[in-house]
């Protein structure tokens, strides 16, 4: 998944080829997502930049659900139901930002991102 630094797909105005001042450093590489599932709850950690870790959901099955007027609760997540983000992820039942998910308590929209917080946050819509 290495990507060039500058445009070396066009040629130079002399007709020579381009080639790169420097290549990628370690911390400007992509990283593929961690997409969060339903089920038994897995947690990825990742070293980042700086000596810090990243906590990632690979798999989670409870949901921190804030209900306007009363306080937080833990709820089991029953389906996701909607994922505007991409179709695919709706189709696959990935939980992501904004995703609209079937709870005990009810609809809920998903207002963390369980791939780079480590936590299922939401509030209850329904």
């Amino acid at each position: 998944m290495k990507k060039s630094v500058e445009n070396l797909a066009t040629s130079k105005i002399t007709g020579g080829k381009r080639y790169p001042n420097r290549t990628r450093r370690k911390f400007q590489l992509d990283r593929y997502p961690v997409e969060t599932l339903s089920g038994e709850q897995v947690t990825v950690t990742r070293k980042v930049r700086g000596h810090g870790r990243k906590f990632a959901l690979k798999t989670t099955d409870f949901v921190n659900l804030a209900i306007p007027g009363a306080k937080v609760k833990r709820t089991k997540i029953l389906k996701v139901l909607k994922n505007p983000s991409n179709n695919d992820y709706e189709r696959r039942g990935v939980i992501s930002k904004g995703a609209i998910l079937e709870t005990e308590s009810g609809q809920c929209r998903v207002i963390s991102r369980p791939g780079q917080d480590g936590a299922v946050n939401a509030i209850l819509i329904k």
